[in-house]
């Protein structure tokens, strides 16, 4: 049931991953989940990258690692630490962009949140396949995503989607009561 994904979907971090790989045909599925997304106009502008193998972990987490620390206003060697291991304990990571229509017919902040929706159903997807990630948007880093991508004319990276299996980590989760988040009219 839908609810029951929906009400389990969780954010899993790097450390919690074990070793065993994921797949392409798993990360293709969650594509194709993603791909079903709505966006106005149609313009789908979801756009993802996917960093599989390790060499090309390794390198994304030098950049994201020594990027941090050449941008960042406060250094944080314990961030810095944290940012250079997660890619090398992830299965993959997958660097969500978004393409602006050319025509600019939607506002940008509906083509952001078509993006997120696609992320969102990738996402629920990972929770059906018992696999486990989370979205991370470092700001420092993801504005200077263009050095380390070819980036389309248009293109803006939002974030990086932590990819990995697990063995089955419990977390718990409350939301608060719906009501008292709405208006009746």
């Amino acid at each position: 049931m839908i609810f029951d994904t929906i009400k389990n979907r969780r954010s899993i971090f790097p450390p919690q991953f074990n070793e065993e790989k994921v797949t392409k045909e798993e990360i293709t599925q969650l594509l194709e989940a993603a791909n079903w997304a709505p966006s106005h106009f149609k313009t789908e502008p979801w756009r993802f990258k996917i960093i599989h193998s390790d060499e090309s972990k390794e390198q994304f987490s030098t950049f994201i690692s020594e990027t941090y620390k050449e941008k960042a206003p406060k250094f944080s060697e314990m961030k810095f630490k944290k940012l250079k291991g997660m890619p090398l304990k992830s299965g993959a990571i997958i660097a969500i962009c978004m393409q602006r229509d050319e025509k600019l017919r939607a506002p940008e902040w509906e083509e952001i949140a078509a993006v997120a929706m696609a992320v969102q159903n990738l996402w629920l997807q990972v929770t059906e396949m018992k696999l486990g990630g989370f979205w991370s948007s470092p700001t420092i880093i993801i504005k200077e995503m263009h050095r380390f991508f070819n980036l389309n004319n248009g293109e803006t990276c939002l974030g990086f989607f932590y990819l990995g299996k697990h063995d089955e980590v419990s977390v718990s989760a409350e939301r608060g009561n719906i009501e008292e988040k709405t208006t009746w009219l």
